[in-house]
Order: C-alpha cells, then sequence, then structure tokens
C-alpha cells in the first residue's frame, strides 16, 4: 500500500513537469523501485553488525576461571605472588572443560588467561609472571590460550580469552609521570602487545573479555611499589578504539566485551536479564531508545563460592541452571555461566556430572519442537518480492535467513498455532530477525483446549520484548517446577505493538 501511495503521488508529481525533468523523474523512481524488489522491509536503527548478531547466536557458553589464584585461594591477587605458586598437580586439560560445556548444551567458551594479578597462563614476552616461570612440573609447559583454541576447534565450539586490563604486578599500570599525567607506557609495552599475543591463538575467536576493573580500593604490587593506583578513564588510558580496530583486523569476528563496547554486561552476576531487555543501552533492561546496539551478556557462578575453584565449594543443581538460562537467554540476553577447573587443571567430577544432567534436561524440556507440525493462521502476511515472500512458514522452517513480516504500517497482528489433536504445552519461544533491528514492544500468548475459546497464559511475566531470543514458560514460572503443561488445539500470539512492521524468524513451541 505504502509503494502504491508513493507511486500515485510521483505519478501526479510527474504530469505537472516539463517532458525532459517528468522523463528523469521517472528513470529515478524506477531505480529506485528496483533497488527495493525484494520488498525488503526499512531498518530499524539501531542494528547490530555482523559479529555481533554472531556472537548473539552463541547464547550460552562457559567460563574458566583459573590461575595463579587456584593456587593461593584467593580471588584476587595483588601481584606479588611467586611464580612457582602456580602448581598444577596435573597437566591442565582445556580440552576436558570444553567437553562438559557440550553436554551442557553451551556452544563455546572463553578462558581466563590473566586474571588482575597479572599472572599470564601463556610464555608471553611482555613480562616475567608467566607459566614458563613457574618452575613446577607441569606449570612450566602450560599454555592455556594454546591448548583452549586448539580443543575448541577439536569439538567445532566458540572460543576466546579473558585477559584483565588491570595488572597489580606490571609496574607501569597507573604510572605518572613528573607532571602528574598518566604515561601510556602500560598499554603499548603490556597491554597491547598481550592482546595481539592472544589473537595469534586463532583468528576465529568470537570474543575478548575485558573486566572494568581501575584500581581504587585494592592495594597492588605494581613491581615492588606496593600502592594504592586508580584510572580515571579506561577508555583513554588503554586506548580503546585503537585497540578495537587493531584486534578486529586480525580477529574479524571477535567482540571486546565490556570496556570494547560492543556487548554490555547485563547488570549483576546472578543470572538473570529484565523481562523486558532491549539490545540498546545498560543493564538488565536496556533502553528502548538507545543508539547503539549493545546487547547483554550475563555472567553468572555455577558454583557455590567464588569465581576461581575453592575447596568445600558446591555446585547449582540442575533446575536452578535451567532457571538462569531462561532468565537470560530466554529473555534477549547471552549466558556466560562459570564452572572453575580446579587444582588439577580439570573440572571437578560433580561438575561435569552436573553440566550432563543440565544438557538432558534442555533437551527434555526444550528438543521437540511442536510448531513445524501445526498450521499456521497470520492476519497479515507482508507483499512478496521478486524472489523472496514474507510468509508464515518461515517462522518454522529452520532457516534463521527467512522470516515472517506485516506490510508498512502495520504494527499489530496475529499468528495462531493449530493441531488436530491436543498438545501438551509449556514453553513458546520468539525470535526477531534482529538484522533489520529489535520490533517489538508489547505481545500476548494465549492457548486453547478447543481451539475456538482462549486463554491468556504467562501469567504476571511481562511481555514486552523479544529481540533474539524471548523464551516464556506459559505457567508464568521460570522457578524449578517443570509442571503438567496445558492440553492445547490451538496456540495464538498477538502482537500488539511493535516500533514498526514485526519480523520473526522462528516461532518455537515445546
Amino acid at each position: 500500500m505504502k509503494n502504491t501511495i508513493f507511486f500515485l503521488a510521483a505519478s501526479a508529481l510527474l504530469a505537472s513537469m516539463p517532458l525532459t525533468a517528468a522523463a528523469q523523474e521517472g528513470i529515478r523512481l524506477q531505480e529506485q523501485q528496483l533497488n527495493n524488489a525484494e520488498n525488503t522491509p526499512c531498518p530499524v536503527f539501531p542494528v547490530p553488525s555482523e559479529r555481533q548478531v554472531k556472537w548473539n547466536e552463541t547464547e550460552f557458553y562457559a567460563f574458566y576461571h583459573y590461575g595463579m589464584n587456584t593456587y593461593t585461594n584467593a580471588e584476587w591477587g595483588d601481584g606479588s605472588e611467586a611464580n612457582s605458586k602456580f602448581n598444577p598437580t596435573a597437566a591442565p586439560n582445556p580440552k576436558q572443560w570444553l567437553e562438559a560445556a557440550k553436554k551442557a548444551g553451551m556452544k563455546g567458551g572463553i578462558a581466563v588467561v590473566k586474571h588482575h594479578d597479572g599472572f599470564c597462563l601463556w610464555p608471553t614476552k611482555t613480562t616475567d609472571h608467566h607459566v614458563g616461570n613457574s618452575g613446577t612440573q607441569y606449570g612450566s609447559t602450560t599454555n592455556i590460550p594454546r591448548d583452549f583454541a586448539k580443543a575448541a576447534v577439536e569439538l567445532d565450539m566458540k572460543y576466546g580469552f579473558y585477559v584483565s586490563p588491570w595488572d597489580l604486578n606490571s609496574p607501569y599500570w597507573g604510572k605518572k609521570d613528573e607532571k602528574g599525567n598518566y604515561t601510556d607506557e602500560y598499554a603499548k609495552k603490556v597491554f597491547f602487545e598481550q592482546c595481539a599475543e592472544l589473537a595469534e591463538f586463532g583468528k576465529d575467536q568470537f570474543e575478548m573479555w575485558f573486566d572494568g576493573a581501575t584500581g581504587g580500593d585494592h592495594k597492588g604490587y605494581y613491581g615492588g611499589a606496593n600502592e594504592y593506583r586508580t584510572i580515571d578513564n579506561a577508555q583513554t588510558y588503554y586506548d580503546i578504539p585503537n585497540l578495537r580496530d587493531s584486534i578486529h583486523n586480525l580477529c574479524p569476528d571477535i567482540i571486546l566485551w565490556g570496556v570494547g563496547g560492543e556487548a554490555r554486561w547485563i547488570g549483576n552476576e546472578q543470572g538473570w536479564a529484565g523481562e523486558t531487555n532491549w539490545a540498546m543501552g545498560s543493564g538488565e533492561y536496556g533502553s528502548e531508545t538507545g543508539w547503539q546496539w549493545n546487547s547483554g551478556e550475563s555472567d553468572a557462578k555455577a558454583t557455590s563460592k567464588g569465581w576461581f575453584w575453592h575447596s568445600g565449594e558446591t555446585i547449582s543443581s540442575a533446575d536452578v541452571l535451567f532457571k538462569m538460562y531462561l532468565e537470560t537467554v530466554g529473555r534477549n540476553a547471552t549466558l556466560i555461566l562459570n564452572i572453575p577447573p580446579d587444582k588439577s587443571g580439570s573440572l571437578p567430577e560433580a561438575t561435569v556430572a552436573r553440566m550432563e544432567e543440565l544438557g538432558k534436561m534442555m533437551e527434555q524440556r526444550l528438543g521437540t519442537d511442536l510448531a513445524p507440525a501445526a498450521a499456521i493462521e497470520v492476519t497479515e502476511t507482508r507483499t512478496a518480492g521478486q524472489t523472496v515472500d514474507y510468509k508464515a512458514g518461515n517462522m518454522t522452517d529452520g532457516n534463521k535467513d527467512t522470516y515472517w513480516a506485516t506490510n508498512d504500517g502495520t504494527t499489530s497482528a496475529t499468528i495462531t498455532f493449530r493441531w488436530d489433536e491436543p498438545q501438551t504445552l509449556r514453553y513458546v519461544m520468539l525470535m526477531e530477525y534482529i538484522r533489520l533491528g529489535q520490533r517489538i514492544k508489547a505481545f500476548t500468548v494465549e492457548t486453547s483446549e478447543d481451539g475456538e475459546n482462549f486463554t491468556r497464559r504467562c501469567g504476571s511475566i511481562a511481555t514486552t520484548t523479544v529481540g533474539y531470543k524471548r523464551i516464556l514458560p506459559l505457567n508464568g514460572s521460570t522457578a524449578s517446577s517443570y509442571g503438567a503443561g496445558y492440553k492445547a488445539k490451538a496456540l495464538r500470539i498477538t502482537i500488539n505493538d511493535s516500533k514498526a512492521c514485526p519480523l520473526l524468524h522462528t516461532v518455537s513451541i515445546f
């Protein structure tokens, strides 16, 4: 309809023009029509970069806090630790770490290879504070980024590294000149070089994790200075824009998390995002009016004590971990779940067993999609392009690059799934085609036992945003109870409001 109105208005304009001008304008209009021959919806800005889309698709991945702190029973060392303190009781086994994560349904992992104490888990040229100088049987031959990257490739998993910008060991960190200005020695001599070394362990890394710690209330060794130091602007001090461009040149798909400005901390370390969650802005909820694409990542501990392994810690139940998944990945965020290796350099047996249990639970609860077997009815379908259509079946074809859409100007619609025989339903999953922006602002979900009379589901959950992925328990609870589900011959999704014509590439029903 929009194209028709535009054409009629343009025709009236052409009729009032001299022939030459009209001919020129006619050519221009034809070119415009040909430029959108597929009738592709206009993007709703901001939109993600291709690397941000790929990062979002990782969804659920592991965090491995392992290093000097594993052997000193600390969470934050001060950088004065003797290299010999790093003393694994066996050869560290990153492949075992990733195998456990894969059994849990994770798609990758991030290995901590340098924490705030500055101790590096590879033989770096930037400092003497590294594994090669440990002098211990297994420590001196350790190279975590090398072995972690190799294992990830073998297991077809994504991988990346946490490298702390803050360095309590380095004499250069936070150093000032005689005029009281910060020097650039640390960024140039240490941090940039460490990031470049890590980039060489694989061009296909998906994330480099930068903690936002900037000193202040933690006394550091700093090469023997033994003092408190702080920096006032991480972006400037670490020269992040230059670093980001340099690392992208080496690893084109890498996201620089944290101070890198390409993905945000979700705002807590408890494994939840807001029920309303925009992929712009900050914190648990984001902002509908944010000007930059900035999806949230939720970092959470699977164990009972710290981020690093500590004697006597326990692992959370599979039900608790599944709840975290629903409240992060199921709320338009990603989940990076910390499972720390112990002093042997491997994951404890209890952790491995729990990851396998979680994977089986995920498969049981979210593994059988009933939507492809349903007949789908929609109130409107966007006019097809020359070679592309926007039909309802695109939501169940398993192709993330096809999507259902309404016509321009239509910001509400109804999608109904029907089965000949009643099905037991517990969850519904929606995925927007985020390459053209996040759109949906309000929707409802209903089920019908007889196919005619509908009852609203999802309890008091805020059915507002969708984004990359939204998973809703129909009983309104993300808690441990799986529930009996609802017998239904139909499920209806009503999009009540959208920033522009809604685009859904997948709807799944479990």
